[in-house]
């Protein structure tokens, strides 16, 4: 990976890890790419759909719902691979 990759990749992590928070109501200070969203934050659906309208308002996005799949949602960082790749600007 690229500094340049890595670089963009940063804002979008941290913005997934705020919404995160906001979502389950508690700070995430150790949030890494690796963290898996079900398994080791309890996420269900109905916080998924909190996390991605909060990545929407955030980061001034549209998420394509065709396009999630559960991959997408295993870890942070897959999250952010998904965001990076399938994001529209609105």
């Amino acid at each position: 990976m690229t500094t340049t990759a890595a670089t963009s990749r940063e804002p979008i992590v941290l913005a997934i890890v705020e919404a995160l928070s906001g979502v389950l109501g508690r700070p995430l200070a150790d949030v890494t790419e690796e963290t898996r969203l079900f398994e080791d934050l309890n996420l269900d659906s109905t916080s998924v759909l909190g996390l991605l309208m909060a990545l929407e308002d955030s980061l001034g996005m549209e998420v394509d719902p065709e396009a999630l799949e559960q991959h997408h949602l295993e870890s942070v960082g897959a999250l952010t691979d998904f965001v990076v790749e399938h994001s529209t600007q609105r």
